[in-house]
């Protein structure tokens, strides 16, 4: 009877601290100023070669939940197909779409992304919704959701697999238009283009990001997640991250 009684104790004392004892493994892109590495590169190894909004919120979400962890930058395809086929994976920030959806659980919304019209520094161009954009042509970026959308749409866009030279297109006035993140469009025109004073001149659709777990990852690790998001929004550590950013 004392054997039994002693393995279960055990048996429990194991069960709560899987969370611990489990590396979380996570991964996110080059995205600023969402994500991005201090050293300038396209990856990066370790949690203190990577910064940006949704990373400092994920870094105090991760010791919240008080999780053994490690953060690594690639693109975002390694990332997501990491995360898809390993439990214990997760990746960030990223949309919630129909084909993402099954393969993860999703905590979140971490932050969200504003889907944007910019025009040139300096522009008194006004838009008062999507359709009074149809006249315009539109620079985006190959591949984006965003430039899918108005492509879609039937909308006049040129894309470009650069998106940061956008900014570039249109001060040279081979756009009119360009559609992308209001936070991260102008960290790529400085950065890419040397350019700032963007005009937003219209916000027409919002993305809430999150953080994709695999679906087969620990209970416990995703129980942990879940309250330390609930406890960072209660104590307004989010909003405090995100206002840090200027933003």
């Amino acid at each position: 009877m004392k054997a039994r009684l002693c393995s279960l104790i055990a048996l429990l004392a194991f069960a709560g601290s899987a969370t611990a004892a489990e590396e979380f493994r996570i991964y996110t892109e080059q995205y600023p100023p969402y994500n991005m590495t201090t050293t300038g590169q396209l990856f990066a190894h370790s949690e203190d070669e990577v910064t940006g909004v949704c990373t400092d919120i994920m870094k105090a979400l991760l010791k919240r939940a008080n999780l053994s962890y490690s953060i690594k930058l690639r693109d975002l395809s390694y990332g997501m197909n990491r995360s898809k086929n390993h439990s214990e994976h997760g990746v960030y920030c990223v949309s919630k779409t129909d084909e993402r959806a099954p393969f993860f659980q999703w905590i979140g919304p971490i932050s969200k992304i504003e889907w944007t019209l910019f025009a040139k520094p300096g522009s008194d161009m006004k838009l008062d919704s999507l359709d009074d954009a149809r006249q315009y042509r539109i620079g985006g970026y190959k591949g984006d959701i965003m430039t899918g959308y108005l492509e879609d749409k039937g909308f006049d866009v040129s894309a470009i697999s650069n998106n940061g030279l956008n900014a570039r297109r249109l001060v040279q006035n081979q756009i009119d238009l360009w559609v992308t993140d209001g936070m991260a469009g102008p960290y790529l025109a400085a950065d890419a283009s040397d350019i700032t004073g963007l005009t937003p001149v219209l916000v027409f659709k919002e993305t809430p990001m999150y953080l994709a777990v695999n679906k087969d990852t620990n209970p416990e690790i995703l129980r942990a997640l879940n309250d330390a998001l609930d406890e960072l929004m209660e104590a307004g550590e989010i909003e405090t991250i995100t206002r840090s950013y200027g933003l």
